[in-house]
């Protein structure tokens, strides 16, 4: 069996990482649209949503790091 993130990840985790995954493409889509019609105003109102997305990211990061450390034994 592999130990992916995925597979040994919490719920919290798992949730995390689909959040920020769909986030960052409706940012990234609404930028693209906004740029293909010539609309700055899509442009920058997508912006924020793909840091909403990144900060999800980031979020997941440190709960795997916190799950990681708690299922580490104590190497004292």
């Amino acid at each position: 069996m592999l130990n992916t993130p995925w597979e040994t990840g919490s719920d919290l985790y798992r949730r995390l990482v689909v959040s920020a995954l769909v986030t960052t493409a409706i940012g990234i889509l609404i930028a693209v649209v906004g740029a293909a019609t010539d609309r700055p105003g899509l442009v920058v109102t997508g912006i924020p949503i793909i840091v909403v997305g990144m900060v999800c990211h980031l979020a997941g990061m440190v709960v795997r790091a916190r799950d990681t450390r708690r299922r580490r034994p104590d190497t004292r």
